[in-house]
């Protein structure tokens, strides 16, 4: 099968569109195809979650204290979790990521399913949920280079942001929308349960790949590792120490008041909700084909961040908007620039960080990235009672954006742009292009 599949890289195939050619790669294309369903899952499950926290208990806090049970367990086993991909078979902590994730939603769809669902219940299995994204997300993206050559890891990044609004965002929303409005809550978990064991039997099917990492590593000393090679590169932990801030500015009041808005303000319903959400997915599709047609920006680290300079500013237009078409088309504008600032980051990761170690850097970027969340989502409830959700929403867009914005000009932040050399170059010269660090390894 993959020799006739590969066939179709002539004229006229699959190797003139540079977004599919990683999926001449057999494991790429089976792990690509797990994702797919898993994400379509994840996408219903967020509009069920969303819904049906505000359907137990009206508030800005009630999302608040949910988007808090999906962040904190994840924190808490992401470095554990990284270090683990880095040292075993990153197929085998995929595979038991997605068990566990699909007896947690399993559970809400029974819970819902008897008329058992409360908000404790609720907040209690989607913080048992989040306890496999810690694991699951460093192995996954460390796997990813193992599966496809260096010279399609942009495309790959591409796909990656090309099919995850699709299902996350387009397909999974409208899907969720429909399930909760016409069949109800449980019929939805019950749904993202069974993504979750198709994604299980696609790892499964992917053929195991060595661990680069030294047997005789412990994992603390893994993680520390890894703690050390992010504090010496300013492009690492600068991009990480914005993006913390900037999360901790806009993507609290972004994911508890945009539902709150088009429910309580526009008087919208969960298909609404859908509606717009999916409007975001369009815009990520479109950035993401585009991205996949073109090679790495030659100023990678600079386009990264103009791009999500004004993906933030976007967060703007969620406050201002009127009618549910503008709220779309500021999702759709917010969530294009943030998929092509991903996949350049993506890439630029994959290049500069040892095999041996991405897991854990991994592991730390999301760690770091989201380490403030918690607290965004505590400090929306109290700053929206007082300020009002548009006023918030509006406050959270302009300020994050200058937040990302001044990263850029931290001191070596823009070495990687300043090199002047070819990605071949870069890869042949390993430590060239690190800049200025703040310790060395």
């Amino acid at each position: 099968m993959q020799h006739s599949f590969e066939g179709l890289d002539r004229a006229g195939g699959i190797g003139r569109v540079g977004l599919l050619r990683p999926l001449r790669r057999r494991d790429f294309r089976r792990l690509w195809a797990g994702m797919s369903i898993s994400l379509v899952g994840d996408g219903v499950f967020l509009v069920a979650t969303a819904w049906t926290a505000y359907a137990l208990w009206n508030a800005p806090a009630a999302l608040s204290i949910v988007g808090i049970a999906l962040t904190v367990p994840t924190m808490a086993c992401l470095l554990y979790g990284g270090a683990l991909s880095d040292r075993f078979d990153r197929r085998l902590v995929m595979l038991w990521s997605d068990v566990g994730r699909a007896a947690a939603v399993g559970v809400l769809a029974l819970l819902a399913f008897a008329h058992a669902l409360t908000f404790a219940a609720l907040v209690a299995v989607v913080a048992a949920y989040a306890l496999g994204a810690g694991f699951f997300t460093p192995a996954f993206e460390s796997f990813v280079p193992s599966l496809v050559p260096s010279d399609e890891l942009p495309q790959a990044n591409a796909l990656d942001q090309f099919v995850r609004p699709i299902a996350l965002r387009l397909v999974g929303p409208a899907l969720g929308g429909s399930i909760v409005g016409v069949l109800g809550a449980g019929t939805a978990f019950g749904l993202d349960a069974l993504s979750f064991a198709c994604c299980a039997a696609a790892v499964l099917s992917v053929r195991p790949v060595d661990t680069p990492a030294e047997a005789a590593e412990s994992t603390l000393e893994a993680v520390r590792a890894g703690l050390r090679f992010v504090r010496g590169r300013v492009w690492l932990w600068g991009t990480l120490a914005s993006a913390a801030v900037a999360y901790l500015v806009f993507l609290g009041p972004t994911e508890v008041l945009l539902p709150f808005v088009v429910k309580n303000d526009l008087h919208g319903s969960a298909s609404d909700l859908g509606v717009v959400l999916a409007a975001g997915g369009v815009g990520a599709i479109l950035a993401a084909a585009y991205m996949g047609q073109r090679s790495e920006p030659r100023r990678a680290v600079t386009f990264m961040y103009a791009c999500w300079t004004v993906a933030t500013l976007a967060v703007v237009g969620y406050g201002i908007g009127r009618t549910m078409p503008q709220l779309a088309l500021a999702c759709l504008c917010f969530n294009a620039l943030e998929a092509a600032g991903t996949i350049v980051w993506s890439t630029i990761k994959q290049r500069h960080v040892p095999p041996h170690l991405l897991g854990r850097v991994s592991s730390l970027d999301w760690l770091i990235s989201i380490s403030l969340l918690p607290v965004s989502y505590a400090l929306t409830g109290p700053v929206a009672g007082a300020l009002g959700a548009r006023t918030t929403l509006v406050g959270a867009g302009a300020i994050g954006a200058a937040a990302t914005l001044g990263a850029l000009y931290l001191p070596g932040m823009r070495t990687l742009d300043a090199t002047g050399m070819s990605t071949a170059q870069r890869r042949a010269s390993p430590g060239s292009d690190d800049g200025p660090s703040l310790n060395t390894v």
